[in-house]
């Protein structure tokens, strides 16, 4: 699904004031600390709860081997500032058989009310349409998630309704509002924005 470029962990992108980046080991601790916040653990489907160091590092080697597949792409967030220190994740998965790819992301809660998950998003959805063929994501979110919703409608996100989506976090299945951008409604709120990819 993703292109060459995006397959080799010196791959990033970079936006105003952060960079995104393949994760690395040394975020486990990072992400134990933020991660395991229940305000951000419990508001999805796939973070346990309590977050151990054992999920962080599991989790780590899972998004490099899927991104350097190419079938998904699971990029760290982190301030210019801060290179590594990770803050947040950003990614998309593909469902396989279901050919459903599936955004998510969360952010610190230190890190909340600065804008940093929608400048990630802008420059991470414009890859996801300008080099690949995807026509269409999905993304689930828990309908007690308020700061979720509103941000995905920001994003142009289109409400589709309740669905049941699985949450091995969760024990199963929860209940989640579904969302979708196609192809045509991306290029209209983030076609003048070209991503700026780096390799080295």
């Amino acid at each position: 699904m993703f292109p060459e470029v995006t397959r080799d962990d010196v791959f990033r992108l970079e936006t105003e004031r952060l960079w995104l980046r393949w994760p690395r080991a040394s975020d486990a601790a990072a992400f134990v600390r933020l991660a395991g916040d229940p305000e951000i653990a419990l508001k999805t489907a796939t973070i346990p709860h309590p977050y151990e160091r054992r999920h962080a590092d599991e989790a780590i080697l899972r998004m490099r081997e899927q991104n350097a597949r190419g079938d998904g792409l699971d990029l760290a967030l982190t301030l210019k500032r801060q290179q590594n220190e990770a803050i947040g994740m950003i990614g998309l998965r593909d469902v396989g058989a279901r050919s459903e790819p599936v955004f998510g992301f969360w952010l610190g809660q230190p890190h909340w009310g600065q804008g940093y998950i929608k400048e990630a998003a802008l420059v991470f959805l414009d890859l996801v349409f300008g080099f690949t063929s995807v026509e269409r994501i999905v993304s689930h979110v828990l309908p007690d998630n308020e700061r979720s919703l509103r941000l995905h409608e920001k994003l142009g996100f289109e409400h589709r309704g309740v669905c049941t989506c699985p949450a091995p976090a969760r024990g199963g299945e929860v209940s989640a509002v579904r969302f979708e951008l196609r192809r045509g409604a991306a290029h209209t709120l983030y076609g003048a924005k070209r991503p700026r990819l780096t390799s080295t």
